[in-house]
């Protein structure tokens, strides 16, 4: 028996290159949701013939509310927004991707080929604000799917959500990994000057050869330090993400990410150790396997020795930087390219005490 473990694929759910060229994962395989699981099967009709490539279809979705909340213990915000259901962006390795087995769809490929826009958002947005004993506190705009990603610009939903939150002055915190967000400049600076938003740029790697095959929609690297450039240069406030840190394939870029976007204008910086939840795991793995067989033991072996031995360990505190010797390193590399590069330790607190409720049209105004 060889000593090398062999590349493993998803059996019966990896498609055909031709089928799939610009996009992130490798196969669609059945939602852990669904009663059925189904597989690729040729029994000669097709002829040897390519199949079509895949296209990116998009469907309206009319959400009941916009504003998620959460508990977690461990995240800064305890609401978000997010206008769109999947991302073409097609990052392999979106922690979000699980998200699409709750519609019936592949957290695989339709996660970048099936997408939901949400075009009632702004309305419900400002229905809920308005609401009776709503308490501002900052909103996360992004955080399962990217604001910007390139249906945004035929969309404008969250050009739409911006526009809300400035009438109503209230706090924002975007992320993205796109530089479409330099488009709304003019609403940001306002807010800006107010103390009412900064902006996240994740920049996973410098190396487009790897950005291309890892994230194969979203824009080149220079483009997004370029975007943390022009938010700095209008006064925007910026924080560089590095994420996801992916074991012994991106990890030896952090400093060199944290000291490009410091030069770029990057206020703060902030990491996150791999998350591989439900399917997760077994996509990256597809992934891997066709363009790093040869790391794909290492990698895995090393996200193990950061989740307790396994391939994701959602304890609080934990699964965002992971825990044990490895985890350690990544940390204290952070930590110290911070000190060195001038990051300050504090984050940018956003302000809460200037919400109000603008006059709807038609609403009579007060003699004082």
């Amino acid at each position: 028996m060889s000593s090398v473990e062999a590349p493993r694929r998803l059996a019966g759910t990896t498609r055909p290159a031709s089928e799939r060229r610009g996009r992130g994962a490798t196969a669609n395989p059945d939602g852990r949701c669904e009663a059925a699981r189904h597989e690729l099967f040729d029994d000669g009709w097709e002829g040897g013939s390519e199949a079509p490539r895949l296209q990116t279809q998009v469907l309206p979705e009319q959400a009941r509310t916009i504003i998620t909340r959460n508990a977690s213990p461990d995240i800064s915000f305890d609401r978000s927004i997010n206008p769109y259901r999947g991302c073409e962006h097609g990052c392999v390795y979106c922690f979000a991707r699980p998200n699409h087995a709750y519609v019936g769809l592949s957290p695989g490929l339709d996660f970048e080929t099936r997408l939901f826009t949400k075009p009632n958002a702004a309305r419900l947005l400002t229905r809920e604000l308005s609401a009776p004993g709503y308490r501002p506190a900052q909103i996360a705009l992004g955080t399962a799917t990217d604001p910007y990603q390139p249906i945004e610009r035929s969309h404008r939903i969250t050009r739409e959500i911006l526009e809300v939150l400035a009438a109503f002055q209230h706090p924002v915190a975007i992320v993205t990994k796109s530089n479409l967000v330099v488009r709304d400049i003019d609403i940001l600076a306002e807010m800006a000057r107010l103390r009412l938003v900064k902006v996240a740029v994740s920049v996973t790697t410098l190396d487009p050869v790897l950005a291309r095959r890892m994230e194969p929609r979203a824009p080149h690297p220079e483009r997004r330090l370029d975007a943390i450039r022009r938010l700095s240069a209008a006064g925007i406030p910026v924080m560089v993400m590095a994420a996801p840190v992916i074991p012994s394939l991106n990890d030896h870029e952090i400093e060199a990410i944290l000291a490009r976007a410091r030069k770029a204008g990057a206020g703060e910086a902030h990491y996150v150790l791999l998350r591989l939840p439900h399917e997760l795991d077994d996509l990256v793995g597809d992934w891997l396997s066709e363009h790093y067989p040869g790391r794909r033991r290492h990698v895995l072996s090393l996200v193990r020795q950061a989740r307790g031995g396994k391939l994701y360990d959602a304890a609080y505190g934990e699964r965002m930087t992971g825990a044990g010797p490895y985890a350690a390193l990544i940390r204290d590399r952070v930590r110290l390219a911070k000190e060195r590069l001038g990051y300050p330790s504090e984050r940018l607190r956003l302000a809460t005490d200037l919400f109000a409720v603008p006059p709807a049209p038609g609403d009579q105004m007060t003699l004082f």
